[in-house]
């Protein structure tokens, strides 16, 4: 039981709370047990559904496809800093993009990243799809 000392127009309570069940409270007050019946205001349930990112692909073995860093290909690599899901690319191959241009948004620990080009040019690959899981390091897309 909780216990709380209150003082109203000059007079000490002590008030020692205990177990609520189905909104009927166990109420002492200065050694005279109570219940206490408690009102509650029933609020509205919202179920908000929101669009969940589909599962990672897997092989015929039910292993998850997760893209790999790749070594040796040209011009500039726009890699993935984290590991995570792909959800969104925004460009595709031949498009010229800014250093500040949003070119893949990657899900990682339940947040949406915005990846940047980080240089300005024209998109040469897109190495991953929207859904893949990708390690840190993956590149994403090239930039020449």
């Amino acid at each position: 039981m909780k216990e709380y000392k209150y003082k109203i127009n000059g007079n000490t309570y002590k008030v020692a709370v205990g177990d609520i069940d189905n909104n009927v409270a166990q109420v002492e007050v200065n050694g005279i047990p109570y219940k206490v019946e408690l009102d509650s205001a029933k609020k509205p349930v919202t179920v908000v559904s929101a669009p969940r990112p589909s599962a990672a692909p897997r092989t015929e073995s039910g292993a998850k496809v997760i893209a790999k860093p790749a070594t040796g290909a040209a011009g500039h690599q726009v890699k993935a800093p984290l590991p995570g899901t792909v959800l969104s690319i925004s460009v595709k191959v031949g498009d010229t993009v800014k250093a500040s241009d949003t070119v893949v948004v990657l899900e990682a620990m339940k947040m949406e990243n915005a990846i940047h080009a980080g240089r300005d040019g024209v998109i040469t690959a897109v190495n991953v799809n929207a859904g893949d899981a990708v390690l840190e390091g993956a590149p994403l897309v090239s930039i020449d």
